[in-house]
């Protein structure tokens, strides 16, 4: 998009141009090339960058929208609501630098004894829930507060949460296609193959929608680690050792909060996988670098 009208440009491949590669939300300065026509000079520094590590690559970041000002995790009420997977997505939103959001969709067909609301509440600590139906318009005027004007809201999560679904409910026309869930497992297929930025009407902002995430590794997201179990980190610091793993050390404050019942075994369990594997990364980048340091000698 230009201040004239929407161009299109050419720009290398991701794998061509490493780092740098323009993702969705990216501002960029672009120019006229002979022979090739108007193609992208310049990635402007990203204010917030949506992450994750990616799939394809161990050790590689995958920046999957940028400049966004709003992350929001989808999850469907017609599913089972899964602690560890809204964690991570909380992570990825926070370690974004743009304000989390989770939005609940589907609430017309959410059970009424469903566990998901306890489980999100538990899990949200000071990240605003927004409770979304598409079919009676609940919570959408809501979300449009969230974003105004010159801002964008960048939805993540499952395919057939409803992501493409809300878009069309706030944009007022089915820009989208929507694809259909299965009934036996509540599981969706990719629609969405691309990520695109959508101006919505009356100057409300701009939303962006994700395809469907089934893998999400982090990437070097410590610190939104320890905001996401900010009661476990504070915690920690009554345990008698500085360097206390919380598996079974004598004076433990995590162990014996679970023991009294205060704190669930559970969410102990997910936030250490996620510190293991925040470390096995930081681990395995210290080994390549050293490697790359030392890969100009030669053994005789």
């Amino acid at each position: 998009m230009t201040p004239d009208a929407r161009v299109r440009v050419l720009s290398d491949s991701q794998r061509a141009q490493g780092e740098i590669a323009p993702v969705t939300g990216d501002w960029v300065e672009i120019e006229d090339t002979e022979g090739l026509g108007t193609v992208i000079a310049r990635v402007l520094p990203r204010r917030t960058a949506v992450s994750r590590r990616d799939p394809a690559e161990k050790d590689l970041e995958q920046v999957l929208a940028s400049n966004v000002d709003v992350v929001a995790a989808v999850l469907g009420l017609d599913r089972p609501v899964q602690a560890g997977w809204l964690e991570r997505l909380l992570v990825m939103a926070i370690d974004s630098g743009a304000e989390p959001l989770i939005v609940l969709t589907k609430a017309d067909e959410a059970d009424v004894d469903t566990p998901a609301f306890s489980i999100v509440e538990a899990v949200a600590g000071s990240v605003p829930v927004i409770v979304t139906s598409v079919v009676d318009r609940t919570g959408l005027d809501e979300l449009l507060a969230r974003i105004g004007a010159e801002r964008t809201l960048a939805l993540v999560g499952e395919s057939g949460v409803g992501k493409s679904s809300i878009v069309n409910a706030l944009v007022g026309e089915e820009r989208l296609e929507v694809g259909e869930v299965r009934a036996s497992d509540a599981e969706g297929r990719h629609t969405t193959t691309a990520r695109e930025l959508i101006r919505l009407p009356g100057d409300a902002g701009l939303i962006l929608d994700t395809p469907g995430i089934r893998t999400l590794g982090l990437w070097e997201a410590e610190h939104a680690v320890d905001l996401v179990f900010g009661d476990l980190v504070e915690l920690a610091e009554h345990c008698r050792f500085r360097d206390c793993a919380h598996r079974g050390e004598p004076g433990c404050a995590v162990q014996a909060a679970i023991d009294t019942g205060d704190l669930p075994a559970m969410r102990v369990r997910l936030f250490l996988e996620l510190v293991d594997e925040l470390d096995n990364l930081r681990k395995r980048e210290a080994q390549r670098a050293r490697r790359e340091k030392g890969g100009g000698r030669r053994r005789r």
